[in-house]
């Protein structure tokens, strides 16, 4: 989910409370916050606390609320996953640690620590193109073992890889790149950690369901009419810019603001956008 924010840059809460609602009624079971699409290397401590407050509030215990805590700083991590817990999280999404690109070990034990710090389960983030590394697969066997570690976001990209560590570990698997959905799904994964979801929930938990029932002819048809949807918020390289951009145009959120050193849309992009949100949405 983004990260709603006032035209000044201020966190704007009650909007993000609205889409949480707007997100769960469209079809999502769960909300991930504070990650990649939720600009949370921008946002404070404790306005991820705040966030998962609202956004706890607002949905009650329709859907599953998780929360971010990455960072490059193990102890600073520590200190995210104790404050989700303590503002109402249901979970964590742990991301490699990045920058440093430490040694499977110490993404290990940094991954380890995290998951310690807390009741809550784990979603280990995967996502090489943007951390500089990707869990190995004896990595991600040796936090299989963890109690709390249950789930993977793969953004890697590598269907191959998830088709033999998914019977391997027995973690539950979600797509993290909405593209590459199907080919996921066929190997095991579970579900879909989106950011299409911002525009056409309810078509891609369908699409899960129905390759859950083994409708794979009607799965593929269905996500066939997502992907002007994904084009539009994946194509661009900047989903939070484009979901916000869209949910904007769309009248779910008062303002597209980002945060430095993500710039607003300029107006040819603007333009651009909502031309493909009449095609993705079937509005033309």
């Amino acid at each position: 989910m983004v990260t709603p924010m006032t035209a000044d840059g201020d966190l704007d809460l009650d909007a993000a409370a609205r889409l949480a609602v707007h997100l769960i009624d469209s079809g999502s079971d769960g909300l991930v916050l504070s990650g990649t699409t939720g600009e949370a290397p921008t946002t404070s401590d404790r306005e991820k606390a705040d966030l998962i407050r609202a956004v706890r509030d607002a949905v009650g215990h329709r859907g599953v609320v998780l929360s971010g805590a990455g960072s490059y700083d193990t102890r600073h991590a520590v200190e995210l996953a104790r404050a989700a817990a303590d503002a109402g999280a249901d979970g964590l999404l742990a991301v490699t640690p990045y920058y440093s690109r430490p040694s499977q070990d110490g993404v290990v034990a940094h991954l380890t620590a995290v998951a310690d710090a807390t009741d809550l389960p784990v979603m280990l983030y995967d996502v090489p193109a943007r951390t500089g590394l990707r869990l190995s697969p004896d990595s991600l066997r040796r936090l299989a073992e963890h109690p709390r570690i249950w789930a993977v976001k793969d953004a890697t990209g590598d269907p191959v890889a998830a088709l033999r560590l998914i019977p391997e570990t027995g973690l539950a698997w979600y797509s993290g790149d909405d593209g590459v959905l199907l080919p996921f799904l066929s190997v095991g994964a579970v579900g879909l950690v989106s950011m299409a979801g911002h525009l056409v929930g309810d078509r891609l938990a369908r699409v899960i369901a129905l390759a859950e029932a083994g409708e794979p002819r009607e799965a593929r048809e269905l996500f066939r009419s997502t992907l002007p949807a994904v084009d539009l918020i994946c194509g661009s390289g900047n989903g939070a810019l484009r979901s916000k951009l869209a949910l904007n145009l769309l009248g779910l959120l008062p303002s597209a603001a980002m945060r430095l050193p993500q710039l607003p849309a300029g107006p040819e992009e603007v333009e651009e956008v909502r031309a493909a949100l009449a095609v993705a949405l079937g509005r033309e």
